[in-house]
């Protein structure tokens, strides 16, 4: 059986210098691990690493595909909030940070409260509020 758990999610970055800046502009502390060429941060569960798309690509024998504003990458990376109002100050933050908003906070049909952004490579995230959703003490989430 593979252990059902995810420890790390790694980014490939065009410009690592400028993806780096922009989430420790967002406020996210990143890990003293002493690499120039590699940034970590940690989150409540998983943690987020910034690394070459080249240097990354070489080990999947894939191609890079080019930056592109329009261009939906096929994953989304979530932050999920305890109230709502965090919503509006996470996006405030990532506009002070220089993200791109896609979608103000808003309601949504499922009862949540919900607003997107890209960083500065375009890579897709969701901010949101689920009435539902618990989180342990260190604020991973527990149930959707």
């Amino acid at each position: 059986m593979v252990l059902q758990r995810i420890s790390l999610v790694t980014i490939g970055c065009h410009e690592l210098p400028l993806l780096r800046q922009f989430y420790q502009d967002m406020g996210w502390e990143e890990t003293d691990h002493g690499y120039q060429d590699f940034a970590t941060f940690k989150t409540a569960g998983v943690m987020l690493s910034l690394f070459s798309v080249e240097e990354l690509a070489k080990e999947s024998g894939l191609e890079v595909s080019p930056l592109s504003p329009n261009v939906f990458k096929g994953i989304t990376f979530s932050i999920n909030v305890d109230e709502p109002h965090q919503v509006d100050a996470i996006i405030e933050q990532v506009k002070q940070a220089g993200g791109r908003v896609l979608k103000e906070p808003s309601g949504v049909f499922w009862g949540g409260y919900s607003a997107s952004f890209t960083d500065p490579e375009y890579n897709f995230w969701e901010v949101a509020y689920n009435p539902d959703s618990t989180f342990d003490e260190r604020g991973a989430m527990l149930t959707l």
